[in-house]
């Protein structure tokens, strides 16, 4: 694989060869990764390759999400590239190699090998709902932007607490036997609306409001690949990426956001094309803007 190519709602995408995922030093670590030039990303390519084996402490520990560790027996009874029970082992991509009895990740070298900080080996299965509404002024008309001619959109971002404490689209990991629909809808109620520690009264309006966002039907956006920071050569995100639109702003855009779960903040932000986020989730707000034929 070269110049990896990324099928968005029909439309195919060139996207450069991931380089999050091989950012010089791991998140919530000092582990530094083996460099991987451009050019030697691709398996296929001749290289004298000497990852550096890595898998966190608090992974290590065996808590109920992750998998058991490769030398540990429980590891030969794991069923790649298929269901493994109620965890989704399929990778968006197709299926990828078994390599040392270890999954291969799909996309390439990313200079450390082990698990990080994710729980399963290959594909790890999140889900990001991306709820947008137009900007508008104080008399409620909709804002253009001055540049581009074209009605300004905006989305629900968080702040992340781990790492660089980026602005990223809320999301987070499908549980096992948990649909990815049911995913979108926690994760952004858990993260946007602190769902978690809501009064039992204030947790059913938020219920209300969040069936009456998610029950409408979203427009997919991506499914696939995420070139993410925590991906190593064994282990790696991959994402259902799903756009619901508030046209009319009274839905989604009067939802009282309060930042919980694994955001410190969250805010409603203009989507543009210059806005640092993390991982590839700029990507993913590009195709949201051109659906919308908003400003980008």
């Amino acid at each position: 694989m070269s110049g990896f190519i990324r099928r968005l709602c029909g439309m195919e995408k060139p996207t450069s060869y991931h380089s999050k995922a091989r950012t010089p030093v791991y998140p919530n670590s000092d582990v530094e990764r083996f460099k991987v030039p451009n050019k030697k990303v691709d398996w296929s390519v001749t290289y004298e390759y000497k990852p550096v084996e890595y898998t966190a402490p608090s992974v290590l520990k065996g808590p109920t999400w992750a998998d058991p560790d490769f030398l540990d027996d429980l590891y030969k009874n794991i069923k790649f590239n298929s269901l493994d029970g109620s965890v989704n082992r399929k990778s968006f991509t197709g299926n990828y190699e078994i390599v040392d009895n270890k999954p291969q990740n799909p996309e390439g070298r990313t200079g450390i090998s082990g698990r990080g900080l994710l729980g399963k080996w290959g594909p790890n299965h999140a889900a990001d709902p991306i709820v947008t509404r137009w900007k508008r002024d104080d008399e409620n008309n909709t804002v253009t932007d001055n540049k581009t001619k074209k009605k300004i959109l905006q989305f629900v971002a968080i702040r992340r607490k781990d790492g660089d404490q980026d602005w990223a689209i809320p999301g987070g990991m499908v549980d096992a036997e948990e649909t990815v629909s049911l995913t979108l809808k926690r994760e952004f109620g858990e993260e946007a609306l602190n769902t978690l520690e809501a009064p039992q009264e204030e947790k059913k309006k938020l219920e209300s409001l969040l069936s009456d966002l998610f029950e409408k039907e979203g427009k997919l956006i991506y499914k696939g690949y995420m070139d993410d920071p925590r991906n190593t050569d064994n282990s790696w995100m991959e994402t259902v990426a799903v756009n619901f639109h508030d046209e009319s702003g009274e839905s989604a855009g009067r939802l009282p956001l309060n930042a919980g779960d694994d955001a410190g903040s969250v805010r409603w932000m203009d989507i543009r094309k210059d806005l640092n986020l993390y991982a590839n989730h700029i990507s993913l707000l590009r195709q949201v803007a051109s659906n919308h034929d908003a400003s980008w």
